[in-house]
């Protein structure tokens, strides 16, 4: 059996940091304590030098573009920047093409990524206004949960029909992820300013069409209907300062029905930065002001925002370069998440040990992921280690993603990630992913 040994590493886990070792064997941590012996191992040694090391993160939503929209991006590409930036779980989305919303389609992605996946994977099935059959038959132990899109999204799947939510709501067991915005309210906006703009409207438009109140009137909506159901709902990429009040940090994660994300690009850019950023920061929810932004911080810090994700969802430069209302909205973001947040921790913002428990430890918890999210005893070995002080800029020559570029360009990140372990395999060391794809289909304790 395969065993590389961790040495003094400053682990981070579950609320603490700690400097110690850590064993491989075969897939699982064999072993976690203050010193491991190196006499007579025979195996990989690494000296952490002090570096952190945490748990792979779990990234909650993702959108990898396959199949259908592969000039953007593919389960191998993505997954492969994925690792590159600490990442070594994901949940893809089902707005694909054709829309993952029946068994048959799911299980597809699933056989993509069986082959091609660098890093361990799950999809969502899809909810439409006519497939509960299809959504009945998912399988809980080995399918993340159910997506719906409350707003506009890829072909067939805005389900805006209120009879046909209350019976999904009612009857799947399974958690169910919602995108929240309301359609009526965004098209009543965007056609006033069509009236003054015509197809070319700026950019600071954005959160001013696809708005705070867009936001909140669908997402209080799904709130309050998961309440009269009793289902479990986990409310996707919150944007605005008026949704905290939607939220309650006074259970324990594990007793809440109702949870929370933020993702990276709400926390890190404002309305300020579409001058110089433009449609590269064209994400839907948009990103709101700076009130919006700090209030969003707050929410993450007590609690009330349970996980940080992307939502990276990659675009051509040439689909982004065009006019506002044929610029597509999304952005390539996996691979720079988890330095973007020890960023942030750099500028004071959040501890190390809260982003394990917000990228690592919650996503694990709300999915009830077996096996993976922490570093423990017989789990499996997805290890990042992260040098806190080794200053690297964001260029285009060590960009990953299959788009090769992202909103990050230009930006000087003081961390960087320097291995990542995804099943007790080596997948990235000294700035390359190895051509080797050793993802596995995510399991649920449920």
């Amino acid at each position: 059996m395969k065993k590389t040994l961790i040495k003094n590493a400053k682990i981070v886990n579950e609320g603490s940091i700690l400097i110690g070792d850590v064993l491989i064997e075969g897939a699982f941590i064999a072993e976690i304590a203050p010193s491991i012996a190196v006499a007579n191992f025979e195996g990989t040694v690494i000296d952490a030098n002090q570096h952190y090391l945490v748990p792979g993160a779990i990234d909650d939503q993702v959108h990898f573009r396959e199949p259908g929209l592969t000039h953007k991006g593919t389960i191998a590409s993505e997954s492969r920047a994925a690792v590159a930036g600490g990442i070594t779980s994901f949940i893809e989305q089902p707005n694909t093409v054709p829309n993952a919303v029946t068994q048959e389609l799911l299980e597809q992605k699933y056989q993509i990524a069986a082959e091609t996946s660098y890093a361990n994977y799950s999809f969502m099935m899809g909810g439409t206004n006519d497939n509960l059959d299809e959504i009945l038959k998912t399988n809980p132990r080995n399918v993340a949960g159910l997506k719906l899109f409350l707003g506009s999204s890829t072909g067939n799947m805005l389900v805006d029909n209120p009879e046909t939510l209350e019976k999904i709501f009612s009857n799947t067991k399974m958690l169910i992820a919602v995108h929240c915005e309301d359609e009526a309210t965004i098209k009543s906006n965007l056609e006033k300013y069509k009236a003054t703009y015509g197809e070319d409207i700026p950019i600071t438009a954005h959160h001013l069409i696809r708005s705070e109140d867009a936001c909140y009137l669908s997402s209080s909506k799904a709130i309050e209907l998961a309440k009269k159901t009793g289902a479990r709902l986990h409310v996707f990429h919150l944007s605005t300062a008026k949704e905290m009040e939607l939220f309650t940090n006074k259970i324990p994660l594990e007793d809440k029905q109702i949870t929370a994300e933020v993702c990276v690009h709400h926390l890190w850019f404002s309305n300020e930065d579409y001058s110089t950023k433009g449609n590269f920061i064209k994400w839907n929810p948009a990103v709101k002001t700076s009130h919006d932004r700090e209030v969003l911080w707050e929410a993450l810090l007590d609690d009330r925002i349970d996980v940080i994700a992307t939502d990276h969802a990659p675009h051509t430069l040439e689909e982004k370069q065009n006019v506002y209302t044929k610029a597509p909205s999304g952005g390539p973001l996996v691979q720079h998440a988890v330095v973007a947040l020890f960023e942030a921790f750099h500028q004071g913002k959040i501890s190390i040990e809260k982003i394990v428990e917000k990228m690592c430890h919650n996503p694990a918890k709300i999915f009830k992921i077996e096996k993976r999210g922490f570093i423990r005893e017989g789990y499996y070995a997805d290890l990042v280690l992260v040098n806190p002080m080794s200053p690297w800029t964001v260029s285009k020559e060590n960009i990953a993603y299959f788009c090769k570029w992202s909103p990050f360009e230009g930006q000087t990140f003081t961390s960087k990630i320097t291995h990542t372990f995804v099943n007790g395999e080596l997948v990235y060391e000294k700035d390359s992913v190895k051509e080797a794809r050793h993802g596995m289909r995510l399991l649920f304790n449920r």
